[in-house]
């Protein structure tokens, strides 16, 4: 009877590691706590190692030993699995390539509110040499200061925003800076008044008014809490909506790793047809959220994705910055016009 008992808990443990290790193969990528999980890869991976550990110690105890085996090739499995998948989507890099004339410099940091200061944030743009900057969780009022400070560093910025008033905090706000020599911009108006966005914490919808630039969206998601899920998959499907065009750069906090936005591509896409940048160039497994935990063990919810038009050369996650204030980590990432 235990033996029986013993091969149903072995089991059971086999499909639990499944299903957090591939959890788009059951459909559950997008269910509560399941997209929770998977969501930190690399704590998934470390965990299945320490249970590997625990369960190699019990198979000293001789009359569980073929469980504790068992249990053991279990973790070690599942474990190597998850750590495979992070290094695949890459462990990080260092700097960016040489700019050219046709670069386009993308960065995006959610600033966590008035926890991050307009001056460090345009320091960081400037540094970074930024084109485009999307800052979800901050006021048009601090980035109308990040895009004086930028222009007194020599960087001169326009800035555009979306807010929805019913949301309190600075969370309610997502504010976007584009460089001039990109050409004029102007938020669209569904994504001004609500019509059209993203349910709970706003997106902005950028359009060129003035040249053939990309269709601009700093994306913001609400995060996946157990009363807001249908309202994070809905939004996933909004974001993924924007990138119907063959010209789109998207970046924001999606709160949303890659597994999560399974499904949802269209032409080899990631979310819609766009690609995700980090992924492309040896970024997509370097945890952006939270600050509090290393980079590798984090959630790599914050992105930079574009269509057809654009390819990715190089891109980075700053990790020096974590005492800056916000708990989400700045990306950067460098984008070429294709063919």
């Amino acid at each position: 009877m235990l033996r029986l008992l013993g091969i149903l808990f072995a089991l059971l443990c086999a499909a639990a590691a499944a299903i957090l290790t591939w959890p788009q193969f059951f459909h559950l990528e997008r269910t509560f706590p399941i997209a929770q999980l998977v969501s930190f890869r690399g704590l998934v991976a470390l965990g299945f190692a320490a249970l590997m550990l625990v369960a190699l110690l019990l198979a000293i105890i001789r009359p569980i030993r073929a469980f504790a085996l068992s249990l053991a090739l279990i973790a070690l499995v599942a474990g190597g699995a998850n750590g495979a998948i992070v290094f695949s989507r890459g462990m990080g890099t260092d700097a960016l390539p040489a700019k050219t004339e046709a670069s386009v410099r993308v960065m995006t940091w959610n600033t966590a509110g008035t926890a991050t200061s307009p001056q460090e944030i345009a320091q960081i743009a400037v540094a970074m040499d930024a084109d485009i900057v999307t800052l979800p969780e901050t006021t048009i009022e601090t980035g109308e200061q990040v895009a004086i400070a930028m222009r007194d560093l020599g960087h001169p910025m326009w800035a555009h925003h979306a807010a929805n008033p019913s949301t309190q905090w600075d969370a309610g706000s997502t504010t976007l800076l584009i460089s001039p020599s990109m050409g004029s911009y102007s938020v669209i108006e569904s994504s001004q008044d609500g019509t059209s966005n993203t349910s709970t914490v706003p997106s902005a919808v950028a359009m060129p008014t003035t040249g053939d630039g990309p269709i601009v969206v700093a994306a913001h998601a609400v995060a996946p809490r157990q009363s807001y899920m249908q309202d994070w998959r809905s939004d996933l499907q909004w974001l993924a909506d924007q990138c119907a065009a063959d010209n789109v750069i998207m970046a924001g906090d999606f709160n949303a790793t890659l597994d999560h936005m399974s499904g949802l591509g269209t032409d080899g896409g990631a979310l819609g047809r766009c690609h995700d940048a980090a992924a492309e160039t040896d970024n997509g497994g370097v945890g952006t959220w939270t600050t509090a935990f290393p980079a590798l063990l984090g959630a790599p919810i914050d992105h930079v994705m574009a269509s057809a038009n654009w390819r990715a050369t190089g891109s980075v996650v700053l990790r020096n910055l974590d005492a800056s204030g916000s708990d989400h980590r700045p990306l950067i990432v460098q984008l070429e016009p294709a063919g």
